[in-house]
């Protein structure tokens, strides 16, 4: 797993130069909240050969185009550019996210039951920040090991967002975020999950939260935050899926994750997207 993820890092790097590149051509997807470029559709294309070629016999999970086989014992999970709306506006917080899943023997549903993610890279060319995780590893930026805060609630900085692309949940988000802000210590919004949670791992942040989120954009993140001392559930600390969209749950420790799961338990169903 070290090789393949020097490998791994390696088509980070290059996957890059096609955000770098001039002349990026923006579009969206169904409405002006939901964007597209050109830049990650040549991220993810470029992606999706190379690493195929890196772990031949993978499948491969991309945000863009419906990109979906997962049939296979390891599945590449990548959003090619996560924080295209940053992206397109030149805002620097936006990453290439690549999860590498090990799917366990069994029907589809107990292989969704019991995720397993080994691998996890996150790249933000911009500010040249690697981060990485294997599972068992350890996490690290830049090569170096990176461990989350100790810091408890009441001094945590909270990352999240308002369901921008399912409007209808902002005020369910809205309740979950202000009960949250009275009781830590203040409120930020960078406009990308796959850093965001990366810099929970890092010791800058400590909490998270999302109503609604897509697989890609916490795969990658999921085994660096884990593995640098954190936790990343889903609703009421349920464990993760990999294959539908979710309400996610992270902080520094297991009793900051305990607390913020209250909190948003307290304004949430069991069956949230009903």
């Amino acid at each position: 797993m070290k090789e393949l993820l020097k490998k791994v890092e390696a088509a980070a790097r290059e996957a890059s130069k096609f955000m770098m590149a001039k002349d990026i051509e923006v579009k969206t997807k169904g409405d002006i909240t939901n964007l597209c470029t050109s830049a990650d559709l040549a991220v993810q294309e470029y992606l999706y050969k190379e690493l195929l070629r890196i772990l031949p016999g993978s499948g491969f999970m991309g945000e863009e185009e419906g990109l979906v086989d997962t049939a296979h014992e390891y599945v590449w999970i990548v959003d090619p550019i996560d924080g295209t709306a940053n992206f397109s506006r030149g805002i620097p917080e936006c990453t290439i996210s690549i999860g590498l899943k090990r799917n366990v023997p069994g029907a589809a549903a107990e292989r969704e039951a019991h995720p397993e993610i080994v691998l996890g890279v996150v790249y933000n060319p911009f500010h040249d920040h690697m981060f990485t995780g294997l599972k068992g590893g350890g996490a690290f930026l830049n090569g170096k090991p990176i461990h989350t805060s100790d810091r408890p609630f009441e001094n945590g900085i909270l990352l999240t967002a308002m369901s921008l692309y399912r409007k209808e949940y902002a005020g369910v988000c809205k309740d979950v975020i202000m009960d949250a802000y009275y009781k830590c210590n203040d409120v930020r919004r960078f406009g990308a999950c796959a850093i965001e949670l990366c810099y929970i791992a890092a010791g800058l942040c400590e909490l998270f939260f999302e109503y609604r989120i897509m697989p890609w954009d916490y795969a990658a993140s999921y085994v660096i935050l884990t593995e640098a001392g954190g936790v990343l559930t889903a609703r009421d600390g349920e464990p993760l899926r990999f294959d539908v969209p979710t309400l996610l749950v992270g902080a520094n420790n297991a009793a900051n994750h305990a607390r913020l799961c209250e909190i948003v338990s307290r304004h949430t169903k069991p069956n949230l997207y009903d």
